[in-house]
């Protein structure tokens, strides 16, 4: 399970694995942060409606810019059919 709702009062996100590299941790930190901020201050239909870009477009931490590539999940513009052809 990656989240954890059975306390009513509480969310917890299991998504993240251990790690001793400080750079990981910054950005995982930073990633949760995001998460809390597009929870509170989004609307349901906001964030029904809101893509992995626009989501990106509020990440300006470089750690998490840095995690994110090295993942190849940082995308700076979408990708469009023509594109893969």
């Amino acid at each position: 399970m990656a989240v954890n709702l059975t306390n009513a009062h509480t969310v917890e996100l299991r998504i993240f694995r251990g790690t001793l590299k400080l750079n990981t941790l910054l950005a995982t930190l930073q990633l949760v942060n995001h998460l809390c901020d597009v929870s509170v201050f989004l609307s349901d239909q906001e964030i029904q409606e809101l893509s992995w870009l626009d989501f990106l477009q509020q990440v300006y931490e470089p750690e998490l810019i840095q995690y994110l590539k090295e993942r190849s999940l940082y995308v700076n513009e979408p990708v469009t059919a023509d594109e893969e052809e």
